[in-house]
């Protein structure tokens, strides 16, 4: 008499707990990375200076010069006459703001002074210069 062998049954799931895994971690590794990227899409060379400042308030008001002249605050570009009414509405909500300016190297020292000038006159007591560590 002739033995049959069981062949092995398939199984034909798909197992999704790999899949699974992986987009969550790709999904906290976006959650984390999404705010370093936002500051750091607008391009300024800083100048290079010795000293570091600590800033303590946790979250300051970023105001970057690019070498033409171009300003933002935040992220976002204003005009001369912008920057002045949204830095005025920011100072009416918070009289203790700090605000962080990056400036080109390369930019035209008028252009740092007009910037400076709107701060001052609308009464920010603190005013930092970004720059990058000294190699």
């Amino acid at each position: 008499m002739r033995k049959f062998h069981k062949r092995p049954v398939l199984i034909a799931e798909i197992n999704i707990t790999p899949f699974t895994d992986v987009i969550l971690v790709l999904l906290i590794i976006f959650m984390i990375a999404t705010p370093l990227i936002a500051q750091k899409n607008i391009e300024v060379k800083l100048p290079v200076a010795a000293s570091k400042d600590v800033l303590d308030e946790p979250k300051p008001v970023y105001i970057k010069i690019t070498a033409e002249g171009v300003v933002y605050l935040n992220n976002k570009l204003l005009t001369s006459k912008e920057l002045k009414q949204q830095m005025s509405s920011l100072v009416k909500k918070n009289p203790n703001l700090k605000v962080v300016v990056a400036i080109d190297q390369a930019c035209r020292f008028q252009e740092i002074v007009k910037v400076i000038d709107v701060i001052k006159e609308l009464g920010v007591k603190s005013l930092n210069i970004a720059t990058r560590a000294n190699e």
